[in-house]
C-alpha cells in the first residue's frame, strides 16, 4: 500500500498509521491526476492505507511534507491550524492538513459545508475538532459573519447590518489577522510529464499476486473471461480491508481504472447513465448539477441519492470508491442499493441490461451477475409526475458510519387522486443483502394512501421483514422497529405532498452542518505583566508548527536500524484454557522469521506485580480471555512475522464456566480483593425516617481508549554492560524501565527509556505498554538486535483494554421537598482478566461518588469484578466518570419520583453550600462550585430555554427536546501519594541504583568516571550502584561544550549539588531508619490526604431528538470551569473541549461489543465510533471562572485534563429529559432505564412509540444474543 511505501521506503513520515482500513483520516494524502475528456487536473483527497502504489501510474501524489515545512515554507493551512490551536497530540493533525489543503486546491474560497464535508472523514481525539474548524475556517469568507459568530438578528452576508464588534469583548485564542495569506500560484504543479505519458496495460507480479491494468474496455473483457474469479479493483475499499482483516487472497487483481468507458456520462431526457468507474463523490457532483438543472418534479431519485451520498463514508472514501463497486458489493446495509432498486434502476452489463430489483440481491455480498460480466454503467431514470421518492437512514453516527438500517421508498399515485399505483420499498440492515418488502408494496397498491391503509401496511411488514433474535449486528428489536418508523416517516412526507400541508412536529429538523463560533472567556493578565511574561496568555503549542508539516517524530519514526527486526504478537482464540502445547515449528520455517518468544525465554520475573496482584507477561500455562498474549513472533519484516504468527499452533482444553459480565462474577464471586467500602453516617437508620425511598441502577459501556498512535516500541540493546534503550509512546516510562529491567534480571540503570512524543494516550498507555515494551526487550535480548513492536489496531484495541464497565445500583432515602438524607451505592466494574489498575479505580470511584452533593448518610461500596475479558485499565477520570453517572442517575431518579426539576434537586436542595467535610473527611470550600453552577445557569439562558422547551415539546410529537445541567467537584492529584512526585536530573530508583544525566559529553576525557565518584560520595553509597547515562537535552537542557578544560568543573558541581538536595531530602528518612539500608531509605512512602485541591465545573447542554429513530443533535452546550488561574488558556479550553467530546463519546455513542464467546467485535473505526466533526454542538460556549486563585499549585493554576470528561454526561441527561418527554405521550410517568451510552437504539426504544411497541421481545433464555451485555 502507498502508506508503507511512503513511510518505509521513501521516509516520509508525516504520514500516519491510524487504522488500516481507512477510517481515520490519518494517513490522507492528495492524489491528483490529468483527465483527457476535460484536459483538466483533478485533486483529490484519499487514505494512503487503502491505496496500491501499482494502481498510481500516472498519478501525483502530494504528501503533508511537499506542502511546506520549517526549513522553507510553512503552508497557511499548516500554520492556521497550528495557530488556532488545533494540534494537541498532533498525531491526527497531518491527516487534517491534507483534507483541507485538497479542498483549497480545489475551491480556494470555500463555505463551512465545504470544510467540514472535508473533515467528515478525519479522526481526532484529543482537541473536540472545534479549533481545527476554527483554523480552516480562516479561509472562508462565512468565518467573520455575524451569524457564525453567534449573533441573532440579520445576516451580514445577506446585505442585513450585524451588530459592531465590541471593544469589550474577551480576548482571544489567537490572532486571526497575524496569518499567512493563501497564495495558490505557489502551490506544486502538476508534472506535464504525466499528462502526454502513453497509456499501456501494465501487469506487476508480486510474491503472491499478479496485478493486472488495462487500458480499453476489450481487454478488460477478455482479462475477466480468462480470470472469472479475478476481482475488479478501483478504489479498493472493499477488496482492500477483505484482504488486511479478513485475510481474502486473489492470485489475479484486476485494475481496470484507466479503461476510459467506464467514467463515461451521458445525460438524455429520461435520465442520466453514469460509468461504473465514477467515484461517488463525481456521482455526488453530477446529481447536484443535475436538480439544478432540471425541473424538480424530475429530480425524486436524484435528491435520495444525494440525501445518502452527503452521509455515505468520509470525503476520502467517497473520493475513490466507485459507484459500480457500491453496488457489486452488495452489502446488506448498503446507503444506495435500497435506493437504486426502489428507483427501478437499470446497470448495463457488457452484454444487456439488469433491472436492479429484488432478483439481483441474492445473498451476502451476492449478485446475479456471473463471474465474468461486468458492469459497464449505471442509469438512473428522472421521476415521472406524480411519483415520490424519499431515503432514510439511521446509523451509530450521523456521518461516516455504516447503516444500521437504510431504506429507500418509492411511491406513484395515480393521477389527480390519492389512489397508489406503484409502490416500491427496499431495506437495507434488516437481512443478508438489500431486501424487498414485496408483500407489504402489493398490499398498498390500488388503495387510497390513508391511516387505514398504512396501519394495514405497518402490520404486514412486520411480518414480512422479520431477524431471528440472533441475527448478526445484533440491534433486533431496534432495527424491527425502523423498519416500521421509516415507512411512517415516509407517510408523513406523502401526507404533507398529496395535501400540501404544513405538518409541525412530524420532521426533524434539518440542523445547518456548519457551526457557529464558539463563546470563549477565560481573565485577562494583569495590567502590568511583561509583555515578555507568556504566563496566562493562550500561547500556540511549542511543536504545533512541526506537528502540522510532519516533522514532528513519533515513535514509529524512528528509522530503521541495522539489522532491525519486527515482532507481532500472538494472541489467544480461547476465552478460558489451559496451554497444552505451543507448536513453533511451522513458525520457524516462514521466510524471515528470526525466532519465536514464549514465557521460557524470559530471563528474569515472568510476571509484574500491579496493586499485590500477578499478571503474567506471556501465558504460560493458562489463558484467561481472548486477546491473552501467549508468545511473540520476530522476523525481518512485519509482513514475515505476520505470516510466521498466522501459523504457530497452540493447542488448548477448554476450561469449563468462563465468565463474562459482572452477573456472572457475582453469582460465581469471581473477584479481586480486597472489596472496598466506606460511609459516613448511619444509613440504614437514616432510611427509616424518610418519605420515600426508591432503588435502581445503570450499566455503563466501556470505552476505548483510541488514541490516533497504537503501541509503539523499538527496543535496542547497545551490546555491552547489558544496556537497553527503550523508544517507546509511553505514560509512565519510569515503570516501563523497572518491568524490563525485572524481567530481563538487570538493575534498573542499564535500561534506559526515551519518550519523545506521544500520540494520545487518555491513560491507556502505562500498564500494558510495559508488558509489551518486556515482551519486546526479550525478543531483542534474545536476539541481540534491534526490535520494533507497533500494534495494529485491531491488535491494540483486543489487547490493552478500556475503561471499565461498570454496574450501578443505588438506594435512595429523599423526604418530599427532595432533599437527599441516604443514599447506599454499589459499583460492580468488569475488570477483565487481570486486576491492572481495577483497585485503585474503584478507590477513586468511592471518594467521588457525592460528586457536589452534601449527602448527609452515605455508604459506597465497590468490587473489581474477575471475567474472561481482556483487562480494563485506567482511562482519563480513573473511575470518576462511572461514578458519577450512578450518583447523578441516582438525583435523576428522585427528580423523577417527585415530578419536579431535577436542577432544582441538584442545585437548590442537596449541594454543598457551605465550608464542609466530605465523606473521606476532607473539608473545602464550595464557593466556586456555586459560582460555577450559578453562572452556568445564567450565561446558558436556562430558565428562558427549559420553558421554550417545555413548549417545544407540547407542539411536537415525534421529536423532542431536553436539557439537563451538570456540575463536577473532582479531586486533583493521586489518590496514593507516593505518585505525587517528580524525577530530579540525578535519578535514585527503587532497588537502589543511581542514574545520573549531566550536560558532558564522553570523549575519553574520563568526565562519566569523574561524574561518578561525585555522585558516590555526595549520596554515599558505593560506586557500583551509580550509572551514567549518555547526554540528552531533553534532560538537561541548555547544556555548555565541553570545551577549555572546564567540563569536569562545571558539570561536577551540577550533580554534586543534585545530589547534595538529594540527599538532605532523605535526611529525614534516614533518621527515622538510622539502621536502613540505602535500598529501604529511597522506598519509604509518605503518606497524606488523597487529594490538594478540587476542580470544580458546571455544564449545561440542550438536545434534539427524533423519537423515531432515536437520533439526537446537541443543540447548545454551555461550560463554566474554575481552574484557578489558567497559565495557558488555549491549552486548557482546548482540554476542556476534547474531554467533553470524549465525555459525548462515552455517554451517547461509544460500544465495546463482545460475542457470547467473549471475542472483541468492535475492533476498529469501522465499527466502533467515535465522536466526529459532525458531533460538535451547533453552539459551544466555554468559560473560564473569573476571580479566581488557587494557593496549592504552580501560578495559582489548577489541573484541567480529566474534571471535564464527565460533563459529557450532560448529554446523556439531555437525552434522558427528552425522552421522559416522549413516554408521556406514551402515558408513561417516572422513573425509568436508560442504560449508557444513550445511543440510537436505546434511546428509541426507551421512547416507546407506537412502532417500537409493536414489536415482540425476544423470550430471554431462549436463544444467544449476538453480543454480550457488558458490564
Amino acid at each position: 500500500m502507498l502508506l508503507s511505501y511512503l513511510r518505509e521506503r521513501l521516509r516520509l513520515t508525516g504520514t500516519k498509521y491510524g487504522c488500516g482500513g481507512g477510517g481515520c483520516g490519518a494517513c490522507t494524502v492528495m492524489v491528483s491526476r490529468y483527465q483527457p475528456s476535460t484536459k483538466t487536473i483533478l485533486h483529490y483527497s484519499a487514505n494512503a492505507c487503502l491505496l496500491p502504489v501499482c494502481q498510481l501510474q500516472g498519478a501525483a501524489v502530494t504528501t503533508v511534507e511537499g506542502i511546506g515545512n520549517t526549513k522553507t515554507r510553512v503552508h497557511p493551512v499548516q500554520e492556521r491550524i497550528a495557530k488556532a490551536h488545533g494540534s494537541q497530540c498532533g498525531f491526527c493533525t497531518p491527516g487534517m492538513v491534507m483534507s483541507m489543503y485538497t479542498l483549497l486546491r480545489n475551491k480556494p474560497q470555500p463555505n463551512m459545508e465545504d470544510i467540514t464535508e472535508a473533515l467528515g472523514g478525519n479522526l481526532c481525539r484529543c482537541t473536540g475538532y472545534r479549533p481545527i474548524v476554527d483554523g480552516c475556517k480562516t479561509f472562508s469568507q462565512e468565518s467573520n459573519c455575524c451569524q457564525a459568530n453567534g449573533n441573532g438578528a440579520g445576516c451580514c452576508l445577506n446585505g442585513d447590518s450585524s451588530p459592531q464588534r465590541s471593544e469589550n469583548l474577551p480576548p482571544q485564542l489567537f490572532d486571526q489577522e497575524d496569518l499567512l495569506p493563501l497564495d495558490p500560484t505557489q502551490d506544486l504543479i502538476f508534472p506535464p510529464e504525466l499528462i502526454t505519458e502513453p497509456q499501456v496495460s501494465q501487469l506487476f507480479r508480486g510474491d503472491r499476486m499478479v496485478w493486472v491494468s488495462p487500458v480499453s474496455l476489450e481487454e478488460l473483457i477478455q482479462l475477466k473471461t480468462s480470470h472469472p474469479q479475478a476481482p475488479l479493483v478501483m478504489g479498493n475499499t472493499n477488496i482492500g480491508p477483505d484482504i488486511k482483516f479478513k485475510g481474502a487472497w486473489h492470485p489475479i487483481i484486476i485494475s481496470p481504472t484507466r479503461v476510459q468507458e467506464l467514467f463515461k456520462v451521458t445525460k438524455t431526457p429520461q435520465g442520466v447513465c453514469i460509468g461504473a468507474g465514477c467515484s461517488l463523490s463525481v456521482v455526488k457532483a453530477l446529481l447536484e448539477g443535475l436538480v439544478q438543472e432540471i425541473p424538480e418534479e424530475k429530480t425524486e431519485i436524484y435528491r435520495s441519492l444525494l440525501q445518502q451520498l452527503g452521509n455515505l463514508g468520509g470525503q476520502q472514501i467517497r473520493n475513490v470508491a466507485t459507484i459500480g463497486g457500491n453496488i457489486v458489493s452488495a452489502y446488506p446495509n448498503s446507503d444506495l442499493n435500497p435506493v437504486f432498486a426502489a428507483g427501478n434502476c437499470i446497470l448495463n452489463v457488457a452484454s444487456k441490461k439488469i433491472l436492479l430489483n429484488k432478483d439481483f440481491f441474492v445473498g451476502f455480498g451476492k449478485t446475479s451477475l456471473k463471474p465474468d460480466e461486468v458492469v459497464l454503467s449505471v442509469f438512473i431514470p428522472v421521476s415521472r409526475q406524480g411519483e415520490f421518492m424519499r431515503a432514510f437512514r439511521q446509523a451509530p453516527r450521523k456521518e461516516n458510519a455504516l447503516a444500521t438500517v437504510t431504506t429507500g421508498m418509492r411511491v406513484m399515485f395515480t393521477e389527480g387522486s390519492s389512489v397508489v399505483k406503484e409502490l416500491s420499498i427496499y431495506y437495507g440492515g434488516v437481512g443478508p443483502c438489500t431486501v424487498s418488502a414485496t408483500k407489504t408494496c402489493a398490499a398498498v397498491i390500488g388503495r387510497k394512501w390513508d391511516e387505514q391503509t398504512l396501519s394495514e401496511a405497518y402490520t404486514q411488514l412486520l411480518d414480512e421483514i422479520s431477524l431471528s433474535p440472533s441475527h448478526p449486528g445484533g440491534q433486533v428489536e431496534f432495527r424491527r422497529s425502523l423498519t416500521l418508523s421509516l415507512l411512517f416517516k415516509f407517510n408523513l412526507q406523502m401526507l404533507h405532498k398529496l395535501w400540501e400541508m404544513v405538518w409541525t412536529g412530524l420532521f426533524m429538523k434539518d440542523y445547518p452542518c456548519c457551526h457557529k463560533n464558539v463563546w470563549f472567556f477565560f481573565q485577562a493578565v494583569v495590567k502590568d505583566q511583561s509583555g515578555d511574561d507568556p504566563v496566562g496568555r493562550p500561547i500556540m503549542h511549542r511543536s504545533a508548527i512541526s506537528q502540522a508539516t510532519g516533522e514532528a517524530v513519533y515513535c514509529d519514526d524512528i528509522p530503521k536500524m541495522e539489522g532491525e527486526l519486527h515482532l507481532v504478537l500472538v494472541t489467544s482464540t480461547r476465552p478460558h484454557a489451559k496451554i497444552l502445547d505451543i507448536d513453533i515449528s511451522e513458525a520457524l520455517q516462514v521466510p524471515g522469521v528470526v525466532d519465536v518468544i514464549t514465557s521460557k525465554d524470559i530471563p528474569g520475573k515472568k510476571f509484574r506485580t500491579f496493586t499485590g496482584i500477578d499478571e503474567d507477561i506471556l501465558a504460560q500455562n493458562e489463558v484467561s480471555c481472548v486477546g491473552h498474549m501467549v508468545c511473540a513472533v520476530v522476523a525481518d519484516t512485519r509482513n514475515q512475522a505476520k505470516r510466521g504468527a498466522a501459523v504457530v499452533k497452540i493447542g488448548y482444553e477448554d476450561l469449563p464456566g468462563p465468565v463474562f459480565t459482572v452477573e456472572e462474577a457475582i453469582e460465581k464471586q469471581s473477584f479481586f480483593l480486597p472489596k472496598r467500602m466506606i460511609e459516613q453516617g448511619n444509613v440504614d437508620e437514616a432510611f427509616d425516617k424518610v418519605d420515600h425511598i426508591y432503588e435502581g441502577a445503570i450499566r455503563l459501556g466501556g470505552q476505548e481508549h483510541f488514541y490516533m498512535e497504537t503501541q509503539s516500541m523499538v527496543v535496542v540493546p547497545s551490546g555491552e554492560e547489558r544496556e537497553l534503550k527503550v523508544y517507546l509512546s509511553c505514560q509512565h516510562p519510569t515503570y516501563a524501565q523497572e518491568s524490563i529491567a525485572e524481567t530481563l534480571g538487570i538493575p534498573s540503570n542499564r535500561v534506559s527509556c526515551h519518550v519523545k512524543r506521544v500520540g494520545g494516550a487518555f491513560g491507556g498507555k502505562v500498564t500494558k505498554t510495559s508488558i509489551i515494551a518486556c515482551i519486546t526487550s526479550v525478543a531483542a535480548w534474545k536476539t541481540g538486535r534491534a526490535v520494533r513492536c507497533v500494534l495494529e489496531r485491531g491488535e491494540d484495541m483486543l489487547i490493552t483494554g478500556a475503561r471499565h464497565p461498570v454496574l450501578g445500583k443505588h438506594k435512595v432515602g429523599f423526604m418530599n421537598n427532595g432533599r437527599i438524607m441516604a443514599a447506599d451505592l454499589h459499583y460492580y466494574a468488569n475488570s477483565g482478566n487481570t486486576a491492572d489498575e481495577s483497585l485503585q479505580c474503584l478507590k477513586k470511584i468511592l471518594l467521588h461518588l457525592d460528586n457536589a452533593y452534601n449527602v448527609p448518610n452515605l455508604r459506597g461500596r465497590s468490587v473489581a469484578c474477575k471475567t474472561n475479558l481482556p483487562s480494563n485499565t485506567a482511562f482519563r477520570g480513573f473511575g470518576v466518570p462511572q461514578s458519577m453517572l450512578v450518583t447523578e442517575n441516582m438525583i435523576n431518579d428522585v427528580a423523577m419520583m417527585l415530578g419536579c426539576n431535577a436542577e432544582e434537586v441538584r442545585g437548590k436542595i442537596n449541594m454543598y453550600k457551605e465550608v464542609s467535610l466530605t465523606h473521606y473527611k476532607f473539608e473545602f470550600d464550595p464557593k466556586n462550585l456555586l459560582r460555577c453552577w450559578d453562572e452556568c445557569k445564567e450565561k446558558s439562558d436556562y430558565d428562558r430555554r427549559r420553558k421554550s422547551i417545555g413548549q417545544f415539546n407540547q407542539q411536537n410529537r415525534w421529536k423532542k427536546r431536553g436539557m439537563a445541567t451538570i456540575p463536577i467537584k473532582y479531586g486533583i492529584a493521586f489518590s496514593d501519594g507516593f505518585l505525587n512526585q517528580a524525577a530530579s536530573l540525578v535519578h535514585i530508583y527503587k532497588d537502589g541504583s543511581v542514574l545520573v544525566s549531566h550536560g558532558g559529553t564522553e570523549m575519553g576525557q574520563g568526565i562519566h568516571t569523574k561524574m561518578q565518584q561525585v555522585a558516590s560520595r555526595e549520596l554515599h553509597i558505593p560506586a557500583s550502584l551509580i550509572h551514567i547515562t549518555e547526554t540528552n537535552t531533553s534532560a538537561v537542557p541548555n547544556t555548555c561544550p565541553s570545551a577549555a578544560s572546564f567540563g569536569t568543573d562545571a558539570n561536577g558541581m551540577a550533580v554534586k549539588d543534585a545530589c547534595e538536595t538529594l540527599y538532605q531530602r532523605l535526611e529525614p528518612v534516614r533518621k527515622q531508619n538510622p539502621e536502613g539500608t540505602w535500598q529501604i531509605w529511597v522506598f519509604h512512602i509518605d503518606e497524606g490526604q488523597p487529594y490538594a485541591y478540587y476542580t470544580y465545573g458546571a455544564c449545561c447542554s440542550e438536545v434534539e431528538v427524533d423519537c423515531l429513530t432515536g437520533d439526537y443533535r446537541t443543540v447548545r452546550t454551555d461550560i463554566v470551569m474554575d481552574i484557578g488561574r489558567s497559565i495557558n488558556p488555549s491549552v486548557d479550553i482546548g482540554q476542556i473541549e476534547g474531554a467533553f467530546i470524549q465525555g459525548l463519546g462515552l455517554y451517547t455513542m461509544e460500544e465495546l461489543k463482545f460475542s457470547p464467546s467473549g471475542v472483541l467485535y468492535t475492533r476498529g473505526p469501522s465499527q466502533y465510533k467515535i465522536p466526529a466533526v459532525c458531533d460538535i454542538p451547533l453552539q459551544f460556549n466555554v468559560y473560564l471562572l473569573s476571580g479566581s486563585d488557587n494557593p496549592h499549585a504552580i501560578y495559582s493554576s489548577k489541573g484541567i485534563g480529566e474534571p471535564v470528561l464527565f460533563l459529557g454526561s450532560s448529554v446523556f441527561f439531555a437525552i434522558k429529559d427528552a425522552v421522559a418527554a416522549s413516554r408521556v405521550e406514551a402515558g408513561m410517568v417516572g422513573p425509568f432505564t436508560l442504560d449508557s451510552p444513550a445511543t440510537p437504539e436505546r434511546t428509541c426504544l426507551a421512547c416507546n412509540t407506537p412502532f417500537t411497541q409493536k414489536i415482540p421481545a425476544s423470550k430471554q433464555g431462549s436463544f444467544q444474543p449476538w453480543a454480550l451485555n457488558i458490564p
